[in-house]
């Protein structure tokens, strides 16, 4: 059985562990992330890989990672909440362990291990669309992973949905993300509380203020039927709907997977995004419907993902 590692790093903690052929997590850890040191994340890196080859024959290892990452998969060019800049992440830990190693970005890897093992079993071609602080996503045509000429593809909560439109953390307006992230399910929940306390009663009460509302608290409130977390996540579904079919016109996927954080919370909103997205379809009517999927593999995706990839190197 070929078994690889896959390696999912983020801001504050790095999962890792051993992978089989099907997907199966056959032994796994996790450790805080060094996120401020590139030196010391690579160390740390290579020892929880050491630690798990010591106890199974790997071939290779993959690694998710939060950032742009180059075409050759071994370079990371930028990561916002990582001190990762024009950081050759591949050469320096596979000089540390060994290994074969290839470099992917963490959102990719995700969407390769759903396409691969999870909600996009028997599709081939699948967008992956992760929402939760912000929108990542990955993109997946004719049975392969779609990186783009320079390997930053699949960027689409940077979508531009409002010209003009509200700040995003990228430095443009009217982002995608700044509509249809768990971000903005928050602060439309905050600011029509504040609008219509009334309405927000189940709302106020969990957060004991506007500013103090949080994600779980929208979540909490609408399963009891408060009118303005109900009306947070209805805005939500408008927007992502609007921006799958705008990425069904140009990709033209046989299904979307939501995974990320908000979809823990599908229930509460996904039927709306599959009306909303059927009503906003280019060529309505006239052309099959891609399914709408809630992700599967929770977490363990970027994991399993990194390591399929690295087995497919």
């Amino acid at each position: 059985m070929a078994l690889t590692i896959g390696v999912d790093v983020g801001g504050t903690k790095i999962a890792y562990g051993v992978v089989d052929e099907h997907g199966a997590i056959i032994e796994r850890g996790q450790r805080l992330s060094p996120a401020g040191s590139p030196e010391k994340m690579a160390l740390t890196i290579a020892d929880a890989v050491t630690e798990l080859a010591a106890r199974h024959t790997v071939e290779a290892v993959g690694i998710g990672a939060a950032g742009f990452v180059d075409e050759t998969r071994s370079i990371i060019r930028f990561a916002p909440n990582l001190a990762w800049r024009e950081e050759p992440l591949r050469e320096k830990v596979a000089e540390l362990v060994g290994l074969p190693v290839v470099v992917e970005n963490d959102a990719n890897a995700m969407a390769w291990g759903e396409y691969r093992f999870g909600a996009g079993r028997g599709e081939s071609h699948v967008v992956c669309v992760t929402v939760g602080t912000g929108i990542g996503g990955g993109i997946v045509l004719g049975g392969q992973l779609y990186r783009g000429r320079w390997g930053m593809g699949a960027e689409l909560g940077h979508m531009q949905a409002v010209p003009g439109g509200r700040p995003c953390g990228c430095g443009n307006n009217g982002c995608w993300e700044r509509y249809a992230s768990g971000s903005s399910l928050l602060m439309e929940a905050r600011n029509n509380a504040e609008a219509d306390p009334e309405g927000a009663a189940h709302l106020l009460r969990l957060g004991g203020s506007v500013e103090g509302i949080q994600g779980e608290h929208v979540t909490e409130a609408a399963r009891q039927g408060d009118r303005v977390a109900l009306a947070a996540f209805e805005s939500l579904a408008v927007w992502l709907a609007q921006g799958l079919a705008d990425m069904a016109a140009i990709l033209d996927p046989g299904c979307f997977i939501i995974g990320g954080g908000v979809s823990g919370a599908a229930d509460l909103f996904v039927d709306r995004v599959r009306e909303e997205f059927a009503a906003r379809l280019t060529g309505r009517g006239h052309r099959p419907l891609a399914e709408i999927r809630v992700a599967e593999m929770g977490p363990a995706a970027g994991l399993v993902g990194a390591g399929d990839l690295a087995r497919l190197r």
